[in-house]
């Protein structure tokens, strides 16, 4: 596991983050996913996105950092 991927199975399950993960295990393409840490296990963790869960392998793991609840909405 890489030390994104350790910081990332610290954090308390809930809290918003963002992961930049390997697309497939492909060395030259890259992904973001932005959401809530659902789970994580030894080898994977998920995140809810808006557009639904994804569900990322530990190993593909580049970045991932806590960020901040999405703010309030605004009224029209």
């Amino acid at each position: 596991m890489t030390s994104a991927a350790d910081s990332l199975a610290a954090l308390p399950l809930g809290t918003r983050v963002v992961v930049r993960y390997r697309l497939h295990g492909d060395t030259h393409r890259a992904t973001d996913a932005l959401g809530d840490l659902v789970a994580v296990d030894a080898v994977t963790c998920t995140v809810a996105t808006r557009r639904g869960e994804v569900e990322i392998a530990l190993a593909d793991v580049l970045l991932a950092k806590p960020v901040p609840p999405l703010p309030a909405p605004r009224p029209r």
